[in-house]
């Protein structure tokens, strides 16, 4: 009955199967046997099958220097947290249309809540940007909503938020931070508009900035994903984001086992796209490339040595 159904895991051993218990008990009734649903299911774990599902794993390109990147990368984060430098890992989440839809998950309610049918961005309020900036070494994090536009200029105006807020009071004294990036987004390594906004930024702190980029098809792995980002995609899970209070609402209210927490707050900024950087701009930017992998590694250092605490 399974034959033509099953897959497994050739490593562990592992089976499973798409055949439900309820379809397996009329298959098994057809042939003269019965037994109930709890049954089958026993008997399908005393035979190594099991519930399973998808998993991201399998990356749609592999840049040969890959695996020498995240080497850097971990011995980067490793020196800085050692000496007690600031780590931070930012990224955007998932865009999502502010209004009265469905949302993915479930759950605990009296009743079902009732949605729109459709999810058409002219019925939406706005549309919820966040961008996320997570603490390595404190495991928390700040989530600043933006309603405009994903930007370089938005994605560093953030980066400001949680220095102001949380960052210069945290390392009062420190003058380098580590930024750890994709390779792709408003916060890509071949923009000049995230680096002229980062330029700007440590201008104006007197602060030295390490930005390492993950390698291309890696951004699975950046730790702001399974480390902020999925708590909060499961805590508002089944829940309609009707307004900016209720996305930021949630944000603030994600928690784990582990004492993590997170800071959320709107920006209603408007950053319009298609900034051109001129070449003056350009020639302003102290950009220092590391000896390892310098596309994907580099300094920006301040034009000053001291700044703002």
């Amino acid at each position: 009955m399974l034959a033509d159904s099953t897959a497994g895991d050739p490593v562990s051993g592992r089976k499973w199967t798409h055949r439900s218990l309820r379809t397996l008990q009329r298959g098994l009734q057809r042939r003269g046997f019965k037994a109930c649903p709890s049954t089958i299911a026993r008997l399908r774990r005393d035979r190594d099958f099991s519930l399973r599902t998808c998993r991201k794993n399998k990356a749609g390109t592999r840049h040969k220097d890959r695996d020498r990147q995240f080497r850097y990368l971990v011995r980067m984060r490793r020196l800085y947290l050692r000496l007690g430098w600031p780590v931070i890992s930012v990224d955007t989440k998932k865009k999502e249309w502010v209004g009265d839809f469905k949302n993915p998950g479930r759950c605990w309610r009296r009743e079902d809540r009732e949605v729109l049918d459709h999810d058409f961005p002219s019925w939406a309020l706005g549309r919820a940007i966040p961008y996320g900036i997570s603490d390595l070494a404190y495991d928390d994090g700040m989530v600043v909503v933006g309603t405009s536009h994903e930007t370089p200029s938005f994605a560093v105006a953030a980066l400001r938020r949680w220095w102001m807020a949380v960052g210069r009071w945290r390392y009062f004294g420190r003058r380098r931070l580590l930024i750890e990036a994709d390779s792709g987004g408003a916060n890509a390594a071949t923009k000049w508009e995230w680096k002229v906004a980062l330029q700007r930024l440590a201008d104006e702190f007197g602060l030295i900035l390490t930005v390492t980029h993950l390698p291309p098809g890696a951004s699975k792995w950046n730790p702001i994903d399974h480390r902020m980002f999925s708590l909060i995609s499961a805590n508002w899970a089944g829940v309609p984001l009707v307004s900016s209070e209720t996305i930021l609402g949630y944000i603030r209210r994600t928690r784990s086992t582990k004492g993590f927490h997170c800071r959320a707050c709107l920006d209603e900024t408007d950053y319009p796209t298609g900034y051109k950087v001129t070449p003056e701009e350009k020639d302003q930017v102290r950009l220092k490339p590391r000896r390892v992998l310098p596309r994907w590694n580099y300094t920006i250092w301040p034009h000053r040595n001291l700044g703002k605490c």
